[in-house]
């Protein structure tokens, strides 16, 4: 027998539960007002006037992802021939950051495809994956602008290391796939390497490229049959315009609404029906889309339905699947406010969608994210600069913490202090520039800081997260506090060609970052681990004695 989450809503596949209720708590009713203001045939129809005449001339180029599924089929034949062509290339390496990397890793992860995913600037990270069936591989170099510094370094890194191998420039160059826009310069590199190149759909932003050739070029090479998406969001495409029977409709109201009404975090949770990892790319769309001009949802991924922070007064409680069993329970074993269920390409778009109209009920703008370069911009002048001479407050065991003046002087002590000042409105953001696979013990901080403080509490490994939650702390609410974590590097790598290497260029992003939340006046607590292991063992043992 199903929860009583209210009425269902279902349509070519989908289903969210749970929405009706939400929208009937509020004082008026959102998907009401939306309706009357037409806007679910105005989205589907891709009119750029919904958000208002600021956000006209980006959305006017930013609302391809409507229908992109239709052009991608454009790309099936070129895939084909393709995946024929690099036959013996069966290690594929993804090197892409935020929209370029998160619908691939979701796509094939679900799917069961080995994808390896580079979205990192570690230099124990970007070393293992080049050391990982080198000859075998297949680096497809994902980026819209053409000049992602992180997407460049990982570039120049499998070059070089192709070319150390023994390869000619020629043969080299057949080791790659370049998926950017038109007119990027990766274009001209890619001619100038002789790696292949597929062009993606122009008129989609990065986040909501799931279904462009970002999501479908890796996923495809890996072994997924991409047609099948495209045939689910073909499927789902058709309800899109109407007022009723409309699933997205009923999530983008829903979403709206609870922001609105006090609710503004969504703790993303998978049900475990089959779906892997879809948190952690809708966390990058709903994040970037709504978190500016001081309002916005954070979305919080949750490890399971049983962890902290799953609920909350001021937390939507949303959980995703595949398709339920006749009579399963939607939830995956709590009662979630909200259950979306439903085959992949379908959740792909309805998320979308249902994010563009929050942001209609929120008055802003989601297409654009005004506060992403902030970060990039204190990189690049650090790189260029140097780093700032900061001294420790104090330093315990594998451990310096570098924390703001009167703040307490031991470990536990100054992570009870971060915790304890978030206030009843506030999330705590915990950020790691590690390797997440090496340092992957780290990410047990998040449960844990979330059942010390009682507040939402999100975890990015960084400079991933810059890419994703990255703007909403800055353009978002200004009610967090930021835990960033940094690791001494043993074996540093150089970035062929430029004058810094992966462990500097690393340490440029955290200390930018660092800076731009630290001219927000909020509280920013930097550890820096001497001994990694060691030190991500110590900072777990020090949040677990705070639970008393």
């Amino acid at each position: 027998m199903t929860q009583d989450l209210g009425s269902a809503e279902a349509a070519a596949g989908l289903t969210v539960y749970g929405a009706e209720a939400i929208d009937a708590s509020a004082p008026g009713s959102t998907r009401t007002a939306l309706v009357a203001d037409d806007a679910p045939r105005r989205l589907a129809s891709k009119d750029a006037t919904l958000w208002g005449p600021d956000a006209e001339a980006e959305a006017a180029v930013r609302l391809g992802w409507v229908d992109t599924h239709q052009r991608s089929r454009e790309l099936l034949p070129q895939l084909a021939e393709l995946k024929a062509e690099l036959a013996d290339l069966d290690h594929v390496v993804l090197a892409g950051m935020g929209g370029s990397s998160l619908a691939p890793e979701v796509i094939t992860r679900t799917l069961g495809k080995p994808l390896t995913v580079l979205d990192t600037t570690d230099p124990g990270q970007v070393r293992a994956a080049l050391g990982d069936r080198l000859l075998q591989t297949v680096v497809v170099v994902a980026s819209k602008s053409g000049s992602t510094v992180e997407t460049d370094s990982h570039r120049r890194a499998y070059w070089q290391a192709f070319l150390d191998a023994g390869l000619t420039e020629a043969e080299a160059g057949r080791h790659f796939v370049i998926v950017t826009d038109p007119g990027s310069p990766l274009v001209e590199t890619a001619n100038e390497m002789g790696a292949f190149v597929l062009l993606a759909d122009p008129n989609v932003g990065g986040r909501y490229s799931a279904l462009t050739a970002f999501g479908l070029v890796p996923s495809a090479l890996a072994g997924v049959e991409v047609a099948e998406l495209l045939d689910q969001a073909e499927e789902f495409s058709a309800t899109l315009g109407g007022d009723k029977e409309n699933p997205a409709l009923a999530l983008g109201a829903a979403l709206g609404t609870a922001a609105t009404g006090g609710q503004d975090k969504v703790a993303l949770i998978s049900d475990g029906t089959g779906i892997e990892g879809l948190g952690d790319w809708a966390e990058q769309l709903i994040a970037e889309s709504t978190g500016k001009a001081g309002v916005g949802i954070l979305p919080v991924v949750v490890e399971s339905p049983q962890a902290p922070g799953a609920t909350g007064a001021d937390v939507l409680t949303v959980t995703y699947g595949g398709a339920l069993a006749p009579g399963a329970n939607p939830g995956g074993g709590i009662t979630p406010q909200l259950a979306v269920n439903g085959p992949l390409g379908a959740q792909f778009l309805a998320w979308e969608y249902a994010t563009a109209l929050a942001g209609v009920v929120l008055g802003i703008d989601p297409f654009d994210q005004p506060n992403v370069t902030e970060s990039k911009e204190n990189t690049n002048r650090l790189l260029s600069g140097g780093l700032p001479d900061e001294t420790p407050s104090f330093t315990i065991g594998a451990v310096e913490v570098y924390a703001p003046a009167g703040a307490p002087d031991d470990l536990a002590g100054v992570l009870r202090w971060l915790t304890d000042g978030l206030g009843p409105d506030g999330y705590l953001a915990a950020m790691a520039y590690l390797d997440r696979f090496g340092d992957a013990d780290a990410a047990e901080l998040r449960p844990l800081l979330a059942e010390v403080s009682g507040r939402p509490v999100t975890f990015g490994w960084g400079p991933r997260f810059l890419h994703s939650t990255g703007q909403y702390h800055k353009g978002g609410p200004q009610v967090g506090s930021y835990l960033q974590i940094t690791g001494a590097v043993a074996d540093d790598l150089p970035v062929p060609g430029k004058p810094y290497t992966f462990g500097e260029l690393q340490a440029a992003q955290a200390a930018g970052d660092r800076q731009a939340l630290a001219g927000r006046k909020r509280p920013v607590l930097r550890l820096h681990l001497t001994d990694r292991a060691a030190g991500v063992a110590q900072l777990l043992d020090a949040v677990r004695e705070l639970r008393g």
